[in-house]
């Protein structure tokens, strides 16, 4: 073997405060047996569809009423002008790899109505505009108006990023400024105040990033800074509620609304990664840990109560009872995304990923037309998708992210290019003054064996993610040649090397079924296990068992994973054994009995478990993912 040839191979799994630059999704096309059918779905059903219900449901109309073209009542809760946003932006990203013509005619039907409605001074909100116009600004912690304008100011900067169509982002700029003469320092003669749910600040720094107009950062500054000082006092929950009873740099863990406080650590990220403000991604850091240590399920939701969609406290983790909303994971992929292009550590990329899978995609159902809002770990067969909800922020949310989610697969550096997602396709990514051309060849995540060609000559680090579920050694070769390596799971491999169009980097990840138990203070998981394989994590359902699951116990040992095309619309599921055990005698009679020895294993029986992000697609269901463990089981 020639070793000149081969790269230099640098485990980077302490490379901590590398600058990872995200790169834009238009850059990158997905495809594969995985994801191409989804993301196709996505366009041509689920963005169709809702579209269909922002219509059915009011929300265009209560923009028309404000334009004069509709007498209908306005319609709906106080922020629905948010689902249009979201929509749209979704509508945008759906476009990245290529325009989509009814997407865009939709688009053109929307965006005039939006336009008709904003105000001469820029203002624009449907719940205020008319009968309630002296009501603006007046109940910022509850009304959400500038909530809705951050929606409005993100979709604006998709639209003219992938459509270059900069219709909405004039009406977002004009908001904006009012924003802008409304708020800021009381000694300025300006409203001290800040939003009850955190979201304006994102769309003002994705709106300065587009616009090279710095006070919208500055004014983003300001609603951050203000938070933390108790203004939103008051309110059933409580100002924690709002993420406003302490400063953020003096936060110990995250708490309240849970899709607000991921929010709230979106937009601060955003602007430390534009200021290099190392003390606030400090903090962060020290919140995220203490949030996935602590406060987060194991499918990588998070908001444990469905009092307040709250966090709960330490440990606080109910399966059945479980909230994890859809729209909280994707505040925490969101959040991972920011944290690991400003560290380039791959535990962010990791809960990326599993959150994309585990947290966000249970959310969409299989059809692309129902949803849920709610997304427990247990279920006795009662909790079912749904098409739409009277607070359906969900469904957009999920297909907005949908649509930007080749952003989320690579990213660059200076000399390097990082492979975050192990998803199949082609992306064009820059480097230095030009760009390099990655095809990318897989069909994770059901197998893990990876191909990765190099569509462009020159000299740079390809960084691989060996993600922290994979257990055992990988394999790595370049050319057909096998490069020794030893990499820690979690962390980033670094081959650098002259590259040669064609060159072709092959990866093996093991994929061996992992079982998973809760930490001690976890009560309600005591005895229980959950699996998972590869970046999937597994559940139980009724349908597929001989026995109910309450009588099952499985076996952790010898389970086989076989691909179904006739399952699911083709999955990998889990097949073992279990122990089955009937009730004892005397049961049906009582709550509580004494206790007698433990008989034991009942009989032995197989069980077979599927990807917990597409349960209840077959109908409702029992459904565990903790599972009581097995006694040891004789052959």
């Amino acid at each position: 073997m020639n070793q000149d040839k081969l790269p230099q191979v640098v485990d980077v799994s302490a490379s901590r405060g590398a600058r990872v630059q995200p790169v834009s999704p238009m850059a990158v096309s997905l495809a594969g047996r995985f994801w191409a059918p989804r993301l196709q779905r996505n366009r041509e059903v689920s963005l169709p569809t809702q579209h269909a219900l922002l219509e059915s449901t009011g929300r265009l109309d209560n923009f028309r009423r404000v334009a004069g073209t509709s007498d209908a009542p306005y319609t709906g809760l106080f922020f629905n002008d948010s689902d249009i946003y979201k929509w749209l932006e979704a509508a945008a990203w759906a476009q990245v790899s290529g325009p989509v013509p009814e997407l865009q005619a939709l688009i053109d039907q929307t965006i005039p109505v939006v336009e008709a409605a904003q105000q001469p001074d820029g203002y624009l909100n449907t719940y205020h505009s008319l009968e309630r116009a002296d009501t603006r600004w007046s109940n910022l912690r509850d009304l959400h108006e500038l909530y809705c304008a951050g929606h409005l100011m993100q979709a604006a900067v998709a639209l003219n990023r992938v459509c270059g169509d900069a219709r909405l982002l004039k009406v977002a700029c004009r908001f904006a400024d009012l924003i802008d003469e409304v708020f800021g320092p009381a000694e300025a003669g300006k409203l001290f105040m800040i939003d009850g749910h955190e979201e304006v600040e994102m769309g003002l720094i994705e709106l300065a990033r587009e616009t090279g107009e710095d006070r919208y950062r500055r004014l983003a500054r300001f609603f951050i800074e203000a938070r933390g000082r108790g203004l939103l006092h008051g309110g059933r929950f409580g100002i924690d509620y709002f993420q406003d009873e302490q400063p953020f740099m003096a936060m110990t863990s995250l708490a309240g609304h849970a899709v607000r406080a991921v929010y709230m650590a979106c937009g601060i990220a955003d602007l430390a990664l534009d200021e290099g403000d190392a003390a606030a991604l400090a903090q962060l850091e020290r919140l995220w840990t203490e949030m996935t240590r602590r406060r987060m399920y194991l499918s990588g939701g998070i908001g444990s109560r469905h009092e307040g969609e709250a966090f709960g406290k330490d440990f606080e983790l109910p399966n059945a009872r479980a909230y994890t909303e859809t729209c909280a994971a994707i505040g925490s992929m969101m959040w991972c995304h920011r944290m690991l292009a400003a560290t380039g550590d791959a535990r962010y990329a990791d809960l990326l990923e599993w959150t994309l899978y585990n947290g966000m995609l249970p959310g969409w159902g299989q059809d692309g037309r129902r949803y849920f809002y709610v997304n427990p770990l247990e279920d006795d067969g009662t909790h079912v998708r749904q098409s739409w909800y009277e607070c359906s922020c969900c469904p957009p949310n999920v297909a907005r992210t949908l649509g930007a989610l080749p952003g989320y697969a690579y990213g660059s550096s200076e000399g390097a290019l990082w492979v975050h997602l192990y998803i199949e396709g082609r992306a064009t990514l820059p480097l230095g003054g030009g760009s390099v051309e990655l095809i990318q060849r897989t069909d994770y995540p059901w197998d893990g064996a990876i191909a990765i060609e190099v569509g462009t000559p020159g000299r740079f680090a390809l960084k691989l993610r060996v993600p922290g579920w994979c257990r055992g050694g990988v394999a790595l070769s370049v050319n057909g040649e096998v490069v020794e390596v030893s990499a820690e799971p979690g962390s980033y491999l670094s081959l650098e090397r002259d590259w040669q169009a064609g060159d072709i980097v092959r990866l093996a990840l093991p994929m061996a079924v992992t079982p998973w138990q809760s930490h001690p203070q976890l009560h309600e998981n005591r005895g229980r296990i959950a699996l998972s394989r590869g970046p999937l994590l597994y559940c139980l359902e009724a349908q597929d068992q001989p026995r109910p699951l309450q009588e099952l116990a499985i076996d952790p040992a010898g389970i086989e994973a076989v691909f179904e095309a006739a399952t699911l619309g083709g999955v990998v599921v889990l097949r073992g054994q279990a122990s089955a055990r009937a009730p004892a005698p005397g049961w049906e009679q009582a709550l509580y009995l004494p206790a007698e020895p433990d008989p034991g294993a009942g009989e032995r029986v197989a069980f077979t478990a599927v990807p917990y992000f597409a349960w209840q697609n077959r109908g409702a269901a029992p459904m565990s993912v903790w599972m009581p463990r097995a006694h040891a089981m004789t052959p």
